[in-house]
């Protein structure tokens, strides 16, 4: 059984691909220091599990520190080795993602993201662990790639968010070129995910105030007090609202678990790819979608344009589609229904 340790795990794309992984026979070390996440999202992912297979819980194990800690990290790995069932490779979600978060706060992005990050990866080299499957971002890209987005399109991100990113993607880069006949790398580009998985026992909880714009939506459809603020009125668009790429989490995390499977059956290489559908979804479009399948009202108001914005960001996604063979198969529709089903049940979250 092959052994796969999940950074930020406990969080909204990690929690969901541990499900994936479980479910297609994985043992699973989730580390997490439940510092943007609840620790109730552990029995979540076991009760998902006993829908499902009572015993795939038993292959999830649980780490709570912060990769920081490099003596945290080194321990996993060497008790791993101890064991004689070694970690064969490693998701890395963990790290702070909020845009504008970043630009006020932009000093702790670098500490966290990278220092952390650092310490991940010359762990693993130290445990011949060379597996790995990078949580990146399509923040990566500069406003002034056009739409869709390739994976060879120009690299200039507006916010130290992104700017976290794109570093860590060039010390892969180096990590790999120092070695190249030993590293087998991924670095997956994220559009934006949204919706939950079906059982509404795992979805988005943002800490504090939601950023992304489907919590706010969600949050809008609950409370008939809040308005939703959509950011210009007057891109040349369809409908003069901004269009973006939105893919279902579920979908992002079977695209981890069939990078994961190429990486294993391949030789060394160091990939970066899109993960989103391809289509494009203005944020009118999305509210619309939103309100006719879950039969309910969201108010909105516009506001002026926010700084750093661009009018259409959606993934050409024919690379990892034809590499993986995967194709992300949930719709608009599916992303509505799980993540709204997920908000009603969840109303305060974990």
């Amino acid at each position: 059984m092959k052994r796969i340790l999940i950074t930020g795990g406990a969080g909204f794309i990690g929690s969901h691909t541990c499900v994936s992984l479980l479910e297609n026979d994985y043992e699973v070390y989730l580390v997490d220091s439940f510092v943007n996440s609840s620790p109730i999202v552990i029995n979540r992912i076991l009760s998902i599990c006993d829908l499902n297979n009572s015993n795939l819980g038993k292959n999830l194990k649980v780490f709570k520190g912060d990769l920081k800690d490099k003596v945290f990290i080194e321990d996993i790995f060497s008790n791993a080795d101890k064991s004689g069932n070694p970690i064969n490779g490693v998701i890395h979600f963990a790290g702070l993602k909020a845009v504008n978060e970043s630009v006020l706060n932009p000093l702790r992005y670098w500490q966290e993201n990278i220092f952390s990050s650092l310490n991940l990866v010359s762990v693993m080299k130290k445990y011949n662990c060379n597996l790995l499957v990078f949580s990146s971002s399509a923040t990566v890209y500069g406003k002034e790639s056009s739409s869709p987005i390739k994976e060879n399109s120009y690299l200039n991100p507006s916010n130290p968010y992104g700017n976290t990113k794109l570093t860590i993607e060039k010390i892969l880069n180096d990590l790999y070129d120092e070695n190249s006949n030993i590293w087998k790398i991924a670095c997956l580009r994220y559009f934006n995910p949204i919706g939950a998985h079906t059982s509404s026992l795992i979805g988005e909880n943002p800490v504090g105030m939601p950023n992304n714009l489907f919590p706010l939506i969600c949050n809008a459809a609950l409370d008939n007090n809040t308005k939703l603020k959509i950011f210009g009125s007057d891109w040349d668009t369809i409908d003069g609202t901004c269009i973006r790429d939105y893919i279902h989490v579920s979908d992002v995390a079977e695209g981890h678990l069939k990078t994961l499977e190429y990486l294993n059956n391949h030789k060394t290489n160091i990939l970066k790819m899109n993960i989103g559908t391809g289509l494009g979804t203005s944020v009118l479009e999305l509210i619309e979608t939103f309100s006719r399948v879950n039969k309910v009202t969201v108010d909105y108001k516009f506001t002026s344009r926010r700084d750093g914005d661009s009018k259409e960001i959606v993934a050409d996604n024919s690379f990892s589609s034809s590499l993986l063979n995967w194709i992300p198969k949930r719709s608009l529709e599916d992303m509505c229904i799980d993540g709204w089903n997920w908000k009603k049940n969840n109303v305060n979250g974990f």
